[in-house]
């Protein structure tokens, strides 16, 4: 695993190598292009009322079916008091509920209405459609190379999760 401090001052821990120019280019076309891309599919026609931001968490709460708060918060590297007032907001347009934990009331809960749920499929229907009609453009090659780059992005994901444990 990489050092902690790697994530902040470029530096790598003893049991790996110097990164390369070539490697530091990859990883910062790959940012700009995952960034993208992310922004292309959080660009919804469902639920205009939310800001990106509340459709995010919600996506988050839906998909984890229960949630703590503070999980949550941790989960989307948002601060505790932004995070309570898009709760709220959420809460007051009816696609959450929050709840104290019966064993300590600091503890607050949070869980997807049937209407939030619903919101969140029709959401997840829009991006998969946006990106069915961006691979239809593609070449049979352009896809067979990211299907093989497929597994190595789930690697990157599950490293930069892992980071911080």
């Amino acid at each position: 695993m990489l050092a902690s401090n790697y994530w902040y001052t470029g530096l790598m821990s003893d049991t790996t190598r110097e990164s390369t120019e070539k490697e530091r280019h990859l990883a910062e076309h790959l940012r700009v292009v995952l960034g993208r891309l992310n922004r292309s599919l959080r660009l919804t026609h469902a639920e205009k009322d939310l800001s990106s931001s509340q459709r995010e968490v919600l996506m988050a709460i839906a998909r984890a079916g229960t949630l703590r708060l503070s999980d949550l918060a941790r989960e989307e590297g948002l601060n505790p008091t932004m995070l309570s007032r898009i709760i709220a907001k959420l809460e007051a347009a009816g696609m959450v509920t929050r709840t104290c934990d019966p064993q300590d009331a600091r503890v607050i809960h949070l869980t997807a209405t049937s209407e939030g749920v619903a919101l969140r499929e029709t959401i997840r229907s829009e991006r998969t459609d946006a990106l069915l009609f961006a691979l239809s453009r593609l070449s049979k090659e352009e896809k067979q190379a990211l299907s093989a780059a497929t597994p190595a992005l789930e690697a990157i994901v599950a490293t930069l999760r892992d980071r911080d444990e």
